[in-house]
């Protein structure tokens, strides 16, 4: 895994392989990123990152959170209670000198927060773990009310509390656009 774009582009990441099913590790490949990352900007779904407040929800490895960082998002938090995937995440940030923020906790059950820009929610696929997070971060005060929510899974979301803006399906895994309603 590597940077695809931005100041960083080029940098490798840890290595995970093929990821760790048992921890629900299943890191977004570079191309997919590059995809999203193209779909955000030259969709027209944000003009540009800089100043961006990103969470990373999900988080794995952090390579979605960081490639907003390294295209120019203002902060990156990072929310993921995985013992390898923080193991992970902490090492990427240490290889990217990122400034960034780890939230240790169950997406569910985040905390209070800030509001972000722009959320990328990448949970378990099939088990309705998005969902429950998104109503969650709402309701904590996680979420800016013109937060822009890209939402990967294996088949495409149930967005009761979110509008669907645009939704692509790379391989075996569809990516969701939405805003909270």
């Amino acid at each position: 895994m590597r940077i695809v774009g931005g100041d960083w582009r080029g940098r490798r990441l840890a290595n995970v392989g093929k990821g760790d099913m048992a921890a629900h590790l299943r890191p977004t490949t570079d191309r997919v990123r590059e995809s999203i990352f193209n779909l955000l900007v030259n969709g027209g779904h944000a003009d540009t990152l800089d100043g961006t407040r990103v969470l990373d929800v999900f988080a794995g490895t952090g390579a979605l959170g960081l490639e907003a960082l390294s295209r120019g998002a203002a902060t990156a938090t990072f929310i993921e209670q995985g013992r390898k995937s923080l193991a992970i995440l902490r090492e990427n940030i240490a290889l990217l000198d990122a400034d960034a923020r780890i939230h240790p906790r169950d997406a569910r059950r985040p905390g209070p927060g800030t509001p972000h820009d722009l959320v990328f929610l990448d949970p378990p696929y099939g088990q309705g773990l998005g969902e429950k997070a998104v109503v969650a971060l709402r309701d904590h005060g996680w979420l800016a009310p013109d937060a822009l929510i890209v939402w990967e899974e294996a088949a495409p979301p149930v967005l009761t509390d979110l509008t669907q803006v645009d939704q692509r399906t790379y391989g075996d895994t569809t990516v969701t656009l939405a805003r909270l309603k």
